[in-house]
């Protein structure tokens, strides 16, 4: 399969997500918008396109930070829909893809930092590709919006500060706000971004401080993420059999 990521910031790394494609030796090729990579202007190339997140939100304009450039990915995320490719979004990406099908992104009843567990709806509890997840699951989060929703769209996992954590936009297109390709490399790198305010948060009651974080073993998370790529990618690859 061929994985295209794109990418905003280097403290925003793929993670778990890489790391499954590394190890089921898929073509990886990167938009690295922080460096002024392109965005794919087809999805003629892409099988699995996985957008990752970002301090931005999809309103934030090119003026504001000028290597963000979201009507281009919103542009490429609908291509890719359109052609039926399989399509992950991750926090500002599951946003993106919302904005691409015509639903408003919003913020979050609260602002999620930390490692706090996600419950399945019933959809979620339905839905194959993720039901192995469990009723419950301990995953990462950062953040402070939410993906809009579509009326076709299901949400699968909500937690106790967010009601938008896994939403699926059809079959083969995915919306995760929370990180569940959190390792401890990445999460290094986000809390450098942002120790001071985790170290001085009194307001936000879903905020751990950087040793919570630091000490968290991600291992389950991120092999239960695995299953559900390669079930994603089973089911994209079976399409016209």
């Amino acid at each position: 399969m061929n994985v295209h990521f794109i990418q905003h910031e280097t403290f925003e790394a793929p993670g778990a997500y890489l790391e499954w494609a590394k190890q089921r030796d898929h073509n990886i090729t990167f938009s690295k918008v922080f460096e002024n990579q392109p965005i794919p202007e087809t999805a003629e190339d892409i099988d699995l396109l996985i957008v990752m997140g970002g301090p931005q939100s999809p309103d934030t304009t090119q003026e504001e930070c000028p290597h963000f450039n979201a009507k281009a990915e919103i542009a490429v995320i609908q291509k890719c829909i359109q052609a039926d490719k399989a399509v992950v979004g991750v926090c500002l990406g599951s946003q993106l893809i919302g904005q691409a099908l015509g639903a408003k992104f919003e913020h979050s009843p609260e602002k999620e930092i930390g490692v706090f567990p996600i419950q399945l709806t019933a959809d979620g509890l339905k839905d194959e590709k993720i039901n192995h997840f469990g009723s419950t699951l301990p995953v990462g989060h950062w953040h402070n919006d939410m993906p809009g929703l579509t009326p076709q769209s299901k949400v699968l996992a909500t937690s106790a500060g967010c009601p938008r954590q896994i939403v699926a936009y059809n079959n083969l297109v995915y919306g995760f706000q929370c990180h569940m390709e959190f390792t401890q490399e990445t999460v290094e790198l986000l809390i450098a971004e942002e120790v001071d305010f985790l170290t001085h948060n009194t307001t936000h009651k879903f905020v751990q401080k950087p040793d919570e974080i630091h000490h968290y073993d991600f291992s389950e998370m991120n092999e239960k993420l695995w299953q559900f790529l390669d079930k994603l990618a089973a089911e994209y690859l079976c399409q016209g059999e």
